[in-house]
C-alpha cells in the first residue's frame, strides 16, 4: 500500500508542478469559476466546442492547493475530446468516486491519473479541493458561470 500511496502522491505533485492545459482560453464557449471559501482555492475552467460537438480544448486557470490544481489538470486531460453528455457523465463518475459510500477500485489502467484522487477520500475536508474544477465545469456546461 505504501508504494501505491507514493505513486498517488507523485501523480498529484506532478500535475501540480507541471499542470496540463493551464491558461485562459479565449474565445471559449464555456467558462465558470469555482471557489472554495474554506481554503481559498479558486479555479476558472474554460472549454470550447469544436465542429464535431466535442469539448476541445478544456483548460483551467487558478490558484489553490496541490490537490485542486492537480485535479483540474487531470480533468482537462480526461475531458478534452468528449461530448457534453460524456463530460457530464464523467463528472458524475468522479464525484461518486470521491464521495460515494462504496470504496472505489483503484484501477490505474481504467482510471489513469484519476486514481491518485482516491486517496483524498480519507480527508473529507480535501474532497472539495478535488472536486472544485469538476463542479465548475459542470456549472459552465449548464451556463451557470460559478460553482
Amino acid at each position: 500500500m505504501d508504494d501505491l500511496t507514493e505513486l498517488y502522491q507523485e501523480i498529484i505533485l506532478s500535475h501540480n508542478r507541471r499542470p496540463k492545459n493551464e491558461g485562459v482560453l479565449d474565445p471559449c464557449d464555456y467558462q465558470a469559476e469555482g471557489y472554495n471559501p474554506l481554503c481559498g482555492d479558486r479555479i476558472t475552467v474554460y472549454a470550447r466546442r469544436d465542429a464535431d460537438q466535442r469539448l476541445r480544448p478544456v483548460q483551467f486557470l487558478g490558484e489553490g492547493c496541490a490537490i485542486s490544481r492537480a485535479s483540474a489538470s487531470i480533468m482537462t486531460v480526461q475531458l478534452t475530446g468528449v461530448t457534453e453528455p460524456e463530460a457530464e457523465a464523467k463528472i458524475d463518475e468522479v464525484v461518486e468516486l470521491l464521495t460515494g459510500e462504496e470504496e472505489p477500485d483503484a484501477d490505474l489502467e481504467a482510471l489513469g491519473d484519476l486514481v491518485a484522487l482516491i486517496g483524498v477520500r480519507r480527508f473529507p475536508a480535501r474532497i472539495k479541493c478535488a472536486t472544485l474544477a469538476w463542479h465548475a465545469l459542470r456549472s459552465a456546461l449548464r451556463g451557470e458561470g460559478a460553482s
